[in-house]
C-alpha cells in the first residue's frame, strides 16, 4: 500500500505533517514499546481504564504523548485530564463543558478536538456538521480548553475510495471554519484500512492500529 510519508510527498506535502497516532486497545505494553522503539511518538487509547493499566505498567519515555480517542464518559474527566496530551474524541458541548471546568481545577490547558458524525448516524457520537462552527466559537471563548482542530470516524466502508468523500466533507468543513476566523490546523482522519485515502484528502492525523499491531480479538 505504501507508507503515510509515501502518500504524503505524492500529494505535495511534507512528510512531517502528518502525525501517527498508533492505536493500542488491547495491544500490551511490551508490544507497544516495540513501536515506541521503532518511532512511534503518540499512542492512543480508547478506554480510560485500560490506558491506566498500561501507563502504571512499564517505565515509559517522557517524550512519548497519550491521546484519548475513544468515547470519554463525563464522570471520569477528572481522570483523564491528567493522563492525556490531547482528548482527540470531544463529541458534545456537555463533555467540553466539564472538561474545560475540571482543566480548570486542576489548572491545565487541555488540547482538545471535536468529534463529528459526518455520517449523521443516530448510532453514533458527535457534533452535526451544521453546528459545527457555532459549538468551535463558543468553545473557544472558554479558558481551558484549545481547539486546534477536527476529527471523525466516517461509516466503515470496505472499499477505502468509498471513504474519500467524508474525508474531503471534513476537510471542506476544517477549511470553511478556517476562512471563518478559527484557528484551526489538525484534522484527525483515517484509520488502518483507509489512512492513505485520508493523507491524501488532508488529514494531519492518522490513527492506526491494525496495521501496525496486528488484528486483534473483537472487544
Amino acid at each position: 500500500m505504501g507508507t503515510i510519508h509515501d502518500f504524503a510527498r505524492r500529494t505535495g506535502r511534507s512528510e512531517d505533517a502528518i502525525k501517527l497516532v498508533g492505536v493500542t486497545k488491547t495491544v500490551s505494553p511490551e508490544h507497544m514499546l516495540e513501536a515506541v522503539e521503532a518511532g512511534v511518538l503518540i499512542l492512543g487509547e480508547n478506554r480510560l481504564q485500560e490506558a491506566v493499566q498500561k501507563q502504571e505498567a512499564v517505565r515509559w519515555p517522557e517524550h512519548i504523548q497519550w491521546h484519548f480517542i475513544g468515547h470519554l464518559q463525563r464522570n471520569k474527566v477528572r481522570s483523564a485530564i491528567n493522563r492525556f496530551q490531547m482528548i482527540q474524541s470531544v463529541d458534545s458541548l456537555q463533555l467540553a463543558r466539564t472538561l474545560d471546568t475540571q482543566c480548570r481545577n486542576a489548572d491545565i490547558r487541555m488540547p482538545i478536538l471535536m468529534e463529528v458524525n459526518l455520517g449523521e448516524e443516530q448510532s453514533k457520537v458527535g457534533f452535526h456538521p451544521k453546528e459545527v462552527e457555532s459549538r468551535a466559537r463558543e468553545i473557544e471563548t472558554w479558558g481551558n480548553l484549545k481547539l486546534e482542530g477536527l476529527m471523525a470516524i466516517p461509516p466503515y466502508c470496505e472499499n477505502p475510495e468509498d471513504s474519500r468523500p467524508y474525508f474531503r466533507r471534513l476537510k471542506g468543513l476544517l477549511d470553511r471554519l478556517r476562512q471563518n476566523g478559527l484557528q484551526l490546523s489538525e484534522l484527525s482522519m483515517g484509520m488502518s484500512h483507509d489512512f492513505h485515502v485520508a493523507v491524501e484528502e488532508g488529514a494531519t492525523i492518522v490513527r492506526v492500529g491494525t496495521a501496525l499491531f496486528g488484528e486483534r480479538p473483537v472487544a
